[in-house]
């Protein structure tokens, strides 16, 4: 579901008609109605306590094992905890037992959407319509179908009647927003996307602010703080405003994770960086980062594209250097690899994917892989032997600025769609982004390059879950630029 809590309040299917004779006695769970049990299950599922919501589910089945709730709750729970197949297969049968809940629908929509079954996933979020059309969080959730589909049109007109229904609704805004930047409708997006700050997740990203809001006024004489308010990826996409926020105030404090504090407080104009609220100075005003696009009014042919923006440590440049001439072969290209992104970010199952699957990769040409990987997963431990040069450096990694230092050293980064896409585009260096259906916003449209990152070329999956296609396009690029360089030194050397 597109909403902050992926469970919602389940309709009684048994809900009795009027009777004609007195009703029998209701069935009960360890002393309980079924209706209590179920609220129980689903007040645990809501605090994620998973395995003791599913342990009520199990008993009302056991009692009942055809008890369409507990079904339909029991797969929602399931595919809470990973196992989304098993979600769908008991979502079906609930369905099958009483086919007429669209709550069921949307969820059933929403799991084979992110398991790449489109046809089920629209069939299924169209009946949750027309069950229920004037339910706004089931048209967002079939909004985002629609975008997978690349039938724009329709999601727009889903999110349109959401709107109009729920004029507040922040997760409808917010995909309207995503849907306006990928297509390069930058005035209306940015406005949109500001709505992210009202969602469930944008709530929790910053504390009770006391200062005022930032509206791109100059603070002539007054302290500003910017704010790092989403992953890292989105932190170093905006950190390129900063200097032009600089402009405009006396000065600027920034406030972010510690591990972004050796890149980003480097950038021109940064007075303090701080990693912990409690160290933050007085300020007159506020802003996260990521509002500074639309404060800055960015159009595509406006975005600051002075590159690089970021800068390593020189020394660290330098330790890298002869760390990997001492341990990689020469006269070859040296080649980053990131294959998977943070397990909790809410597009990781479509974005990253297991090292097996960039094998093609390693007779592409003659080359040295480097892992960006951090942390290494350990199922790909004995893959990487596969690679040539390529070890585990997750321990040595220790922050943003000594990735920086080593990938200064490479003379290309592959990756998923991951914070090593952004950090190798503001050093200026090449980077090859893998691009998974549908694409985050920033990457737009159908285009193999990117007006945020120049030295970036894109590799788009055809449709949901496809990489085969992609990775195949990239090994032949990856095989031409090997055997177009073997004439030639390597730079790094």
């Amino acid at each position: 579901m597109s909403g902050n809590d992926p469970v919602q309040q389940l309709a009684d299917p048994q809900a009795p008609a009027a009777p004609q004779q007195p009703a029998p006695a209701r069935p009960t769970v360890n002393g309980e109605t079924v209706e209590q049990a179920l609220a129980r299950a689903q007040a645990a599922a809501q605090a994620k306590r998973l395995h003791e919501a599913g342990g009520i589910c199990a008993d009302v089945l056991a009692a009942m094992p055809e008890q369409p709730a507990a079904l339909a709750l029991q797969g929602i729970i399931a595919a809470m905890a990973g196992d989304a197949e098993r979600g769908i297969s008991l979502l079906h049968r609930a369905i099958q037992l009483h086919p007429g809940n669209p709550t069921w629908y949307a969820h059933l929509s929403s799991l084979c959407r992110n398991t790449y079954r489109m046809q089920e996933a629209l069939e299924a979020g169209q009946e949750s319509i027309r069950l229920d059309a004037g339910n706004p969080e089931h048209l967002v959730n079939l909004s985002l179908v629609f975008v997978d589909v690349d039938d724009r049109d329709r999601a727009m007109a889903c999110l349109l009647r959401a709107l109009g229904l729920k004029h507040d609704h922040a997760d409808g805004h917010l995909a309207m927003a995503q849907t306006l930047l990928s297509m390069g409708d930058f005035d209306a997006g940015w406005m949109e996307y500001e709505w992210r700050n009202l969602t469930g997740a944008g709530k929790a990203t910053m504390p009770a602010m006391t200062s005022a809001p930032w509206n791109g006024m100059r603070l002539a004489n007054g302290r500003l703080l910017l704010v790092g308010d989403q992953g890292y990826g989105d932190t170093i996409q905006f950190a390129r405003y900063i200097p032009m926020v600089a402009e405009r105030c006396q000065e600027v404090i920034v406030g972010c994770s510690a591990e972004m504090a050796p890149l980003l407080a480097k950038i021109p104009g940064v007075s303090q960086y701080c990693h912990r609220w409690t160290d933050i100075p007085g300020h007159a005003a506020h802003c996260r980062l990521s509002s500074l696009p639309y404060l800055f009014r960015t159009q595509t042919d406006t975005i600051p594209s002075r590159m690089p923006y970021l800068q390593a440590d020189p020394a660290r440049v330098t330790y890298w250097h002869d760390r990997l001439a001492a341990t990689l072969p020469s006269g070859v290209k040296r080649i980053g690899l990131a294959w998977t992104g943070r397990p909790t970010h809410p597009n990781d199952r479509r974005r990253s994917m297991p090292l097996a699957q960039f094998d093609a990769l390693v007779d592409a040409g003659p080359a040295a892989f480097v892992s960006l990987q951090k942390p290494l997963p350990a199922r790909d431990q004995e893959v990487m032997e596969r690679f040539p040069g390529m070890t585990d450096l997750a321990g040595e990694l220790t922050d943003f600025g000594e990735t920086a230092a080593l990938i200064e050293n490479l003379d290309l980064v592959i990756t998923v769609d991951t914070s090593m896409g952004h950090l190798a585009g503001a050093l200026g260096k090449p980077v090859w982004i893998l691009i998974p259906k549908a694409a985050d916003w920033r990457w737009m449209l159908e285009r193999e390059d990117s007006p945020w990152y120049p030295s970036a070329r894109l590799f788009r999956q055809p449709r949901p879950g496809a990489w085969d296609e992609p990775i195949s396009r990239l090994r032949a690029a990856l095989a031409r630029s090997l055997a177009e360089a073997r004439m030639e030194p390597v730079g790094t050397e």
